[in-house]
């Protein structure tokens, strides 16, 4: 290895774990978020499943998941070979194998994370804990190897840049199969389908949240990228950073037009969700897109979220956080709009890896979650979800001064 290639190998490697390093940031982005939308009685359980869901995927990636993915798999295939785990650079690589790793497992605890803020504040504490286990080492990896590990997805032509589909469409579907099954927080709907809105307990913490997020998700897309120690390839990422940045700012703007126009008022936690859609629909393909498409495709996302929103509660699903609508179906959107701009891409292909994608991930989620219910059971009984989940599952308030002070 000459000095020019081994300064573009140590630059690539660099390159991968720092964009790792941001998002993993995103994990605290979503554990704020998802902080500041549930009530205070249930803040310090929302945290706890978020920093051991974290824990969780990077274990389990590491055992097997990354193994199933990745290692030695057949080009084309639909079962994963167990091939070992990961190794050392090999002779002709342009960055550390170690470095991908680390970039792939930060992926997997996001495809997580848009499943705690679903189920909060009526699930398990170990029933979701236990869910985690399956889908951080299982459920994910595969459907990952179907796509970015060389399975038959990727040789039927579907594309998907950074994960619209692979990771937040797949997350949002494993929720949905969890709240189908858990139901309703306690008083959120009436015997007549009447929608009652539960406030978040810290809107300061909610967007503190987002700003994360958006910064993560430079890594996120710009990560995806792979390379950067070329003109081609800084220039690319350059290019995808900008785009990334305008889906997420016109998202934000979509969501506030419809709230304004609709009721009258600027609603902040759908702002917050109409940036995070931005940024999931413009994951599928943030590098084909002129910087004007890119940000009309974060305004479509921005519009959509809201809609998706309110559909969800009218059909009596309840998300507290709005993570179906954001990561699923503008994870779809962002899917089906990457044929506009890339010529590689089909309809018929993104079709399909929507449907396969979703399916499994649905699917096997179901059968978890409904295995999990018939054995440990899901669901909190209805006098601890009115105590709160900070005092069954952890025994301290996230806010003891407003929560549990008592008069003298």
């Amino acid at each position: 290895m000459d000095a020019l290639t081994e300064v573009k190998f140590a630059l690539d490697t660099f390159y991968f774990l720092m964009s790792g390093v941001l998002v993993m940031w995103m994990a605290a982005g979503f554990a704020m978020l998802e902080a500041g939308l549930v009530r205070a009685k249930n803040t310090t359980e929302i945290l706890t499943k978020n920093i051991l869901l974290f824990a969780i995927a990077c274990t389990m990636y590491l055992l097997v998941g990354y193994s199933i993915m990745y290692v030695n798999n057949p080009e084309g295939g639909v079962l994963p070979s167990l091939g070992g785990l990961l190794g050392s650079a090999s002779a002709d690589a342009d960055h550390a194998l170690e470095s991908d790793f680390f970039f792939q497992v930060v992926f997997v605890a996001t495809a997580m994370s848009i499943v705690s803020g679903a189920v909060a504040e009526r699930m398990k504490l170990w029933a979701f804990l236990a869910f985690s286990v399956v889908m951080t080492g299982f459920i994910y990896p595969v459907e990952g190897y179907w796509t970015w590990g060389g399975g038959f997805l990727s040789e039927w032509g579907f594309t998907d840049f950074a994960g619209s589909g692979i990771v937040h469409m797949a997350g949002a579907a494993a929720a949905l199969a969890g709240v189908l099954l858990l139901g309703a927080r306690k008083g959120k709907y009436g015997k007549n389908g009447d929608i009652h809105p539960i406030p978040g307990s810290n809107m300061p913490l909610a967007t503190l949240g987002t700003f994360i997020l958006w910064m993560g998700w430079f890594g996120f897309n710009g990560g995806s990228q792979l390379l950067v120690s070329d003109v081609e390839n800084a220039t690319a990422v350059a290019r995808i950073f900008v785009n990334t940045n305008a889906a997420a700012a016109t998202g934000a703007i979509g969501a506030l037009l419809v709230t304004k126009l609709t009721w009258g008022k600027a609603d902040l936690t759908m702002i917050l969700n109409g940036a995070l859609a931005g940024l999931v629909a413009i994951t599928a393909d943030p590098l084909s897109p002129g910087h004007l498409w890119a940000a009309l495709i974060g305004l479509l996302a921005g519009v959509l979220v809201v809609y998706a929103i309110v559909g969800l509660d009218r059909l009596c699903i309840d998300d507290p956080v709005g993570a179906i609508s954001v990561h699923g179906i503008c994870g779809t959107l962002g899917l089906l709009l990457v044929p506009v701009a890339n010529a590689d891409a089909t309809f018929l292909a993104q079709l399909a890896g929507i449907l396969v994608i979703g399916g499994w991930s649905f699917g096997v989620s179901l059968l978890v979650w409904y295995g999990l219910k018939r054995t440990m059971g899901i669901r909190v009984g209805e006098e601890e979800e009115l105590s709160g989940m900070d005092l069954i599952d952890c025994g301290i308030d996230a806010y003891p001064e407003f929560v549990t002070l008592k008069p003298r």
